[in-house]
């Protein structure tokens, strides 16, 4: 799912250079980032309207005690009216024994008609929490195919980012349109399902019935589309398992035309168009790009997951994309756009995140994999890509990808965390482990049988990178997901002829890592020539001797931005001799620890203090500083927010600078 910022009308914004619209975005985004840090920070292609959708509906209280083999969906849509009647037939198993009930979750905002179970009506209870129960006149035995029938109707509420929206397009004409959007959790507001991360729906059909002026896009294929009186009734029908939250129809007068992506061996795959006839035009000029798009990820992974059906994109009203499955919703066709959507069918549809936890199973990597294509295509822009979302990151110090409140969609789709660092934790794994063993692994976890169609959470993935590379990868996502922050790094060389020698240390933007163990690549430049060396960075301090045959102008680390950081220095000492007594104090304004970088010209015993404004000394502490570089902290996690001067006296030092404590 991705969000724009809708700056114009969507007619204009469809036809506007998307290119030069998201520099323009990302350039306000930073500004306002740079001005008010405590602002959720979500970047502009991908912001969540988060109004309305409150912990209620961030919750599934249906018990799970049965399996869900087939929905057969009835509805009858009217776009010129906000109201939904519909008959949903449901085919299921139960798991458990004395099974009398059965829960589905559904909003009491709509009226449940009847109940139907072979024809005799039953009993049913619309509780609190939004459960609709329906009492069987007998237990039904585990494991045995039944099925059930709810009649219901009325306006469904709006809520989350749009479950259920009529609204109109078109300035002039203003024609009807209904849509929906279920993520994450607002598929109960307009059809009884069960919508937690735990039970896809086999398979699925979709029968809706509209005034004949419309067409009814929606997922899987088209069956038919009959006319009756004054109506048309559209089916639809997916083989594929779908989770509910991706069960999507969207209603007006679409135009519909067709792509087709060439498959080896003379096969192809159909891209559907449902498109505003006012936005044909541009459109068509537009959607041929997801052919190579497709064809890409195609040759990363695996065949696209739901070739034997179709992809398709149809428009709707919501500032942005959501990735129905086989059928995409999006706002207009730019090029990022249409490729973060179509990702997810692989990543978030065919293979779905078990619990919005670990939805950056499903952000991270269509973020991800929208950057590859950059980098496939668009080279240049795949450059300032990796540093906006590294200046993203790195604006403020703390966060995890791990989504530690479920609650609070704005955290379940934090930009800056769910997304950005969410593909910069791949682009890292992919570093570590190097391209052919990271996307053997990503085709394996996408293959595995036990996934495949189903659900999978971050232990699932992590399992697969370390069967494919042999790798022990634990520490890599206890410091990158399941902990906070970002490293700093450090680093001071010198070359005598061949030899150098290099000293790296780092800091970290949070206490929860003390330190982030990663191969770092640097670059040696000189005399016409250049080379990368990467070093095995394990530990602040430590130093390496590479051997350089040609004299050093300039070092520069991680210059192709493998690596998520921030704040980094490189210090060149020409030899000891040359050395100059210096002291410099970094982060400020400051969270944490405040580190202290040192060059001494001799060895030297250093007193370190902390003053607040009035003079009072609140720190000291004394120690021999051996001359050469070095770094050392001091502590001010536990100051109050304000200013504090550090004092570093010694023999030849007597250095004061004031701090700004956040």
């Amino acid at each position: 799912m991705q969000k724009t910022n809708l700056l114009f009308p969507i007619n204009l914004y469809t036809q506007f250079n998307m290119k030069k619209l998201l520099l323009l975005i990302f350039i306000i985004t930073a500004v306002i980032a740079s001005q008010a840090q405590s602002i959720n920070n979500i970047p502009a292609m991908e912001q969540r309207a988060h109004e309305g959708l409150m912990s209620k509906s961030m919750m599934s209280n249906a018990i799970n005690n049965y399996d869900i083999k087939y929905h057969r969906c009835e509805w009858e849509v009217n776009p010129a009216v906000l109201y939904i009647k519909g008959k949903i037939t449901t085919y299921f198993k139960p798991t458990v024994t004395s099974f009398n009930q059965l829960q589905f979750d559904l909003t009491d905002s709509l009226t449940v008609d009847s109940i139907k179970y072979h024809n005799v009506s039953l009993a049913f209870l619309q509780l609190p929490g939004d459960i609709l129960q329906i009492g069987f006149p007998s237990v039904l035995p585990v494991n045995t195919l039944d099925s059930v029938s709810v009649y219901y109707q009325g306006v469904p509420p709006n809520s989350g980012f749009g479950s259920f929206v009529q609204t109109t397009h078109d300035t002039t004409l203003h024609t009807p349109v209904i849509w929906t959007l279920s993520e994450p959790l607002g598929a109960k507001d307009w059809w009884p399902c069960k919508q937690e991360l735990v039970d896809k729906i086999d398979s699925l059909d979709i029968i809706v019935t509209t005034p004949q002026i419309n067409r009814v896009g929606s997922n899987g294929l088209l069956v038919s589309e009959i006319q009756s009186g004054l109506n048309k009734i559209y089916h639809w029908k997916t083989h594929y398992p779908i989770a509910a939250y991706l069960v999507a129809i969207g209603v007006t007068n679409y135009s519909v035309y067709s792509n087709y992506v060439p498959l080896v061996g003379g096969d192809s795959i159909l891209v559907l168009n449902y498109v505003y006839p006012e936005d044909l035009a541009i459109a068509q000029s537009m959607t041929p790009d997801i052919i190579t798009t497709i064809q890409f990820y195609d040759s990363l992974t695996i065949l696209y997951p739901f070739s034997n059906e179709k992809y398709g994109h149809l428009q709707f009203g919501w500032g942005g994309g959501m990735e129905h499955q086989t059928m995409t919703f999006l706002v207009g066709f730019d090029h990022g756009l249409m490729a973060h959507e179509c990702a997810h069918q692989w990543f978030g549809d065919h293979i779905t995140c078990g619990s919005w936890e670990d939805i950056w199973l499903n952000e991270g990597f269509a973020s991800y994999f929208e950057t590859l294509t950059e980098e496939r295509y668009f080279h240049s822009t795949f450059v300032w890509q990796l540093q906006q979302r590294i200046l993203n990151i790195t604006s403020v110090p703390d966060g995890s990808v791990l989504c530690d409140d479920t609650m609070n969609v704005a955290r379940i789709f934090n930009g800056r965390l769910t997304y950005w660092k969410g593909s910069y934790l791949l682009h890292m794994l992919r570093w570590k482990l190097g391209d052919s063993l990271f996307f053997l692994a990503i085709k394996n976890y996408l293959t595995d049988p036990n996934l495949a169609g189903g659900y999978a959470k971050t232990p699932d993935l992590k399992a697969h990178l370390e069967n494919t590379s042999g790798q022990n990868l634990s520490t890599f996502f206890n410091e990158w997901y399941y902990n906070q922050g970002w490293p700093s790094y450090q680093l001071l060389w010198n070359q005598t002829g061949n030899a150098v020698t290099l000293t790296v240390n780092q800091t970290t933007s949070d206490p929860s890592v003390s330190f982030f163990d990663m191969p770092i690549p640097v670059e040696f430049k000189g005399a016409g020539h250049d080379t990368i060396i990467v070093f095995n960075h394990t530990y602040s301090g430590q130093v390496f001797y590479p051997t350089v045959n040609f004299n050093i102008d300039s070092v520069k680390f991680d210059p192709d931005l493998h690596i998520l950081s921030a704040n980094n220095t490189v210090t060149g000492i020409p030899n000891l001799e040359a050395l100059v007594n210096q002291i410099s104090i970094y982060p400020n304004p400051v969270k944490y620890d405040v580190t202290v970088s040192i060059q001494l010209k001799k060895t030297d015993e250093l007193t370190f203090e902390i003053f607040d404004v009035i003079g009072k000394r609140i720190f000291s502490k004394q120690e021999i500083v051996p001359a050469g570089s070095s770094v050392k902290t001091m502590p001010t996690e536990h100051l109050a927010k304000g200013e504090y001067f550090i004092k570093i006296k010694g023999s030849e030092i007597n250095f004061s600078q004031k701090v700004v404590k956040q």
